[in-house]
């Protein structure tokens, strides 16, 4: 017979379990993330909606705001630390005890003054700098004194929160613990949260711990209380070990079942941590040997190895093996480790490198080992990594025994050399190893040039790259994204894509000014700008980019005879609305690292290193603002923005040299040097997205300009035709760029030069492409490095600047069609090489997981969504439970798009008036219908009656 006081226990169990239930269906709640050190990675926790941070750590609250997320300001009620500014305005007699784990100072609750201080002296610092909500802390401290009245301390608190109610209206506070309070202060608290209620940090030990079964059930009903007596959300955070987010993914889990908002991080609150949604890590560690290459620009691992990085959806940041390596590389926001050296790394630098990759195999940290290990791996690595390097034996000769699929990717393997080096699999770890190149000695032995292990993988030289023989042309002999891929264990994840938006193809012109003063071999000699004015730019209608070398076309320049013909040319350019105004320097710098010879330079200490301007002496502030201020000042129309300015020389600006741009408020672009084509039919010839300098992005040009094409501009002149291969190779079997024209004024001053421009722009025009600006291509770039990806239940939740609107799925568009009803800032889908394009309307979106349970209810699927357009969507809207679709198009140039699930019954208006579609091509779908409109932009309503 079951006692009668168990059942009421049951009962009460289960009745604070439907409460829960209840709770958690009536207000979804907040994702919450608390980060407490310096350099908080804000970008990556805009992805939750409220983010707790220390605020002497100066961040700023209002421009995080706009982007969705809200920063709670963390603030010690009961405590303070002795660096706090307001700590020496403390009455000694209100301090009660001292807290000796955390250094700090217990503050009596009681004074009657102490509210007020509380408000002014702590808070309203923080509500100045515009912070709106905040996490009050130490609740409950002054039960580590020695003595005190319970009842006062708990008054004290409550008019410490009702001052700040009275003082700053509209205030959001998180109180942590104060259970005995909460009835006190019904509508004045936004939260409630509680440590450790599975996991817990024991500061005394230094230790991490599970929480008692007591401890854990009597906070249990605490929180339950709250959340169903006074209809306050709970907060639970627990503490885990860094590196183990198995063991905070499972716990986040267990406080999210129990109805609790869950936070799992380490001790210290310094990484990412898990809660509702846990972030995707999108960032690779490249370490590198900076004495391999005059600079990082030419070093391998970011001439070939970025690339597939970058186009899998990750953002690479590098460590040279000649400084200290760095620490905080966990979990949270890193994907993986890649060790990229073509030899052996210095002596001295050796021991760190094998005990820093060592940690961070412990750790479970993913690493790619490319090229050559940097040091000869000693005994401990057969038991850490399952390699043996040395002591080898080997009985020559070595052959061939077998190969991996990512091998053999555009060459064969070179023939076996006797100062091959491969390594012997040796451990348990064998076992599990899958070789990529396998060989077998005399007597039977296997050994290998690189495997796919528990930990990673590794592929040595010489079966990473192969240099052509007489060329300066390189192949991979394996497959980097197979590699990469696996080697790093990445997991299928929507990718950020710079290339496409709304399903089409990206296009943009830049041109860079080199010419501008230079004679046409045409008929009356024109200036070669004039040219480019009268035949490209005033017949070819789509976005375009013109630069300008203040030193060619200002009177104060090399040419003030000619100076007033170039300005009203540059004039006549700038009027037109699809050319948007540039700058290409002030003096045209050649070389814009000094410090860095390469090339030419390193052939020759005196070559040319700028313009030969009389008087001037190489001024980055001069190069990027001051020549942006004259293009404003004399060449573009009132109220024309000039904000692109376009790297000269060898692209290759330092540090300073893009701070001088990013003072100046620019977006910069030019370097890169993608140039596949027929003769050059490799993935090593496309270059990254940007590249990273301090805190500074260079962005790349999607597609490198007619001078390489044309052999330094010595001929054939035609040359810049062969870009249509690039455009092709850089499209199929893989999407990596989109289309960039990108050449000189000097183009236009050979009748084959011009010649080609035109079949370039005339091959464009034909395709089915999204014409953007170039600082619209930038700002996508811009975003795709700031992008916050995070898994939230069924699927994604995504966070940008809303400059990137195209996500780029692993599935198919059948497999994504039924998740469409279940996301949010989804527009549309379109058919993709690598999968699907996903249509974004802004800067944020959800997007359910096919497969998942939120795709799982087809029923309410969209009637129709956007398959492709050549404009951008900028307002999105469904009503009429899914019958009526309106939506807003914004481009460049005449609108052409089609929109999907378009039954017979469905009817299209832009604008207010009825629009029939255009004859459906062969190669679309019977419920794709596609609209051609002579306008740029338009308002479309969509109606399916009766559906």
């Amino acid at each position: 017979m079951t006692h009668p006081l168990r059942l009421l226990v049951l009962l009460m169990l289960a009745l604070a379990a439907m409460g829960a239930t209840k709770y958690a269906q009536a207000k979804k709640a907040p994702a919450v993330a608390l980060y407490y050190q310096h350099n908080a990675p804000l970008e990556d926790l805009k992805v939750f909606d409220i983010v707790v941070v220390e605020p002497d750590h100066g961040y700023d609250p209002l421009a995080l705001r706009t982007k969705g997320t809200e920063l709670y300001a963390y603030t010690s009620v009961a405590e303070v630390q002795p660096t706090r500014a307001y700590f020496k305005n403390i009455p000694e007699q209100w301090q009660m005890a001292r807290n000796g784990h955390w250094n700090s100072v217990v503050v009596d609750q009681t004074p009657a003054q102490w509210p007020a201080f509380f408000a002014e002296q702590v808070v309203a610092p923080l509500w100045q700098r515009g912070y709106r909500g905040f996490f009050l802390d130490t609740m409950d401290s002054y039960r580590l004194a020695s003595r005190f009245d319970e009842a006062a301390q708990q008054d004290g608190l409550v008019r410490v929160i009702e001052t700040l109610h009275e003082r700053f209206p509209g205030i959001q506070l998180i109180m942590n613990r104060g259970f005995e309070i909460a009835p006190r202060l019904k509508g004045k608290i936004h939260m409630v949260a509680a440590e450790s209620l599975y996991r817990g940090w024991n500061a005394g030990a230094s230790r991490y711990e599970e929480v008692p079964l007591a401890d854990r059930q009597w906070l249990i009903a605490q929180l339950k209380t709250i959340q169903d007596r006074d209809g306050i959300p709970a907060l639970a955070i627990d503490y885990v070990a860094p590196h183990d987010r198995a063991l905070a993914r499972e716990t986040a889990k267990r406080i999210e079942a129990d109805g609790f908002i869950p936070w799992v991080t380490d001790s210290r609150l310094s990484t990412v941590g898990v809660g509702t949604l846990e972030l995707v890590p999108r960032r690779i560690l490249v370490v590198y040997n900076s004495s391999e290459s005059p600079a990082l620009n030419y070093s391998n691992p970011h001439r070939y190895a970025q690339m597939p990085l970058n186009h899998m959806g990750y953002v690479v940041d590098y460590a040279d093996i000649l400084s200290p390596l760095p620490g905080g590389i966990q979990r949270d926001r890193y994907a993986g480790v890649v060790t990229y050296f073509s030899g052996f790394i210095p002596k001295n630098r050796m021991r760190e490198l094998n005990q820093w990759l060592q940690a961070r195999k412990t750790e479970g940290m993913p690493i790619a080992i490319m090229g050559d290990f940097g040091l000869q791996p000693d005994k401990s690595w057969a038991t850490t990594f399952g390699l043996q390097a040395n002591d080898l034996n080997i009985t020559a000769p070595l052959r061939l025994k077998g190969k991996h699929a990512a091998m053999e990717f555009e060459i064969a393997l070179p023939p076996i050399k006797r100062d091959d080096t491969p390594v012997l699999l040796v451990g348990p770890q064998a076992a599990q190893a899958e070789p990529l190149v396998e060989f077998v000695d005399k007597n039977g032995r296997s050994y290998v040039g690189g495997a796919l292990m528990p930990w990673g993988g590794f592929i040595l030289d010489p079966y990473v790259l192969t240099e052509l023989p007489g060329t300066e042309q390189t192949r991979w002999v394996v497959n980097p994204f197979t590699f990469l891929q696996k080697a790093l264990q990445l997991p299928p994840l929507p990718v950020p894509d710079t290339t496409t938006e709304n399903g089409l193809r990206l296009l943009l012109a830049h041109i860079d000014g080199d010419g501008f003063p230079s004679k046409a071999e045409m008929a009356g000699s024109p200036l070669a700008s004039q040219v480019l004015l009268q035949e490209i730019f005033e017949k070819y209608r789509i976005p375009q980019t013109m630069s300008i070398i203040e030193a060619e076309t200002a009177p104060h320049g090399l040419y003030p005879d000619q100076s007033q013909q170039m300005e009203d040319i540059a004039r006549k350019m700038f009027k037109l609305p699809h050319i948007e105004a540039a700058s290409h320097t002030f003096s045209h710098p050649f070389l814009w690292d000094s410090s860095v010879k390469h090339g030419l330079f390193a052939e020759n200490s005196q070559a040319q290193q700028y313009l030969d301007i009389p008087g001037y002496k190489m001024d980055f502030k001069r190069e990027t603002a001051g020549s942006v201020d004259y293009i404003r000042q004399k060449l573009v129309p009132a109220g024309k923005p000039v904000e692109v300015f376009q790297w000269s020389g060898d692209t290759a600006p330092n540090e300073a040299a893009l701070k001088a741009s990013y003072d100046a408020g620019l977006l910069n672009i030019n370097g890169g040097d993608t140039a596949i084509s027929k003769a050059q039919p490799t993935l090593t010839a496309i270059g990254a997205l940007g590249i990273t300098k301090g805190n500074y992005l260079q962005v790349y040009a999607p597609i490198t300009n007619e001078n390489i094409y044309t052999n330094l501009w010595q001929g054939p002149y035609y040359g810049f035709e062969r870009v249509l291969e690039t455009f092709e190779m850089t499209d199929k079997p893989r999407r990596i760029k989109p289309v960039g024209i990108y050449y000189h004024t000097y183009s236009a001053s050979k009748a084959a030069g011009l010649k080609a421009l035109k079949k370039v722009y005339d091959w464009a025009l034909s395709q089915p492409l999204h014409p953007v600006r170039t600082s619209e291509f930038i700002r996508k770039v811009q975003d795709f490095h700031t992008y916050a990806i995070a898994r939230e239940g069924d699927g994604w939740r995504v966070r940008g600047a809303g400059q990137l609107r195209t996500l780029r799925m692993p599935y198919s568009v059948n497999d994504i069609t039924p998740t469409l009803a279940q996301g949010v800032g989804v527009a549309g889908v379109s058919e993709g090489a690598e999968g699907s394009y996903l249509h974004l309307t802004g800067d944020r979106a959800w997007i359910a997981r096919p497969g998942g349970s939120a795709a799982a209810d087809t029923a309410n699927a969209p009637t129709v969504w956007l398959h492709t357009a050549n404009a951008r969507v900028t307002q999105w809207q469904r009503t009429q439970q899914g019958q009526r679709t309106d939506f807003t198009l914004q481009g460049h140039v005449p609108l052409q798009f089609s929109v999907a699930g378009m039954a017979p019954a469905c009817k299209l208006s832009a604008n207010g008036q009825p629009v029939v579609a255009a004859k459906p091509s062969s190669n679309l779908r019977t419920d794709v219908r596609t609209y051609k409109l002579a306008d740029a932009s338009a308002q479309i309503q969509v109606i399916c009656a009766g559906r």
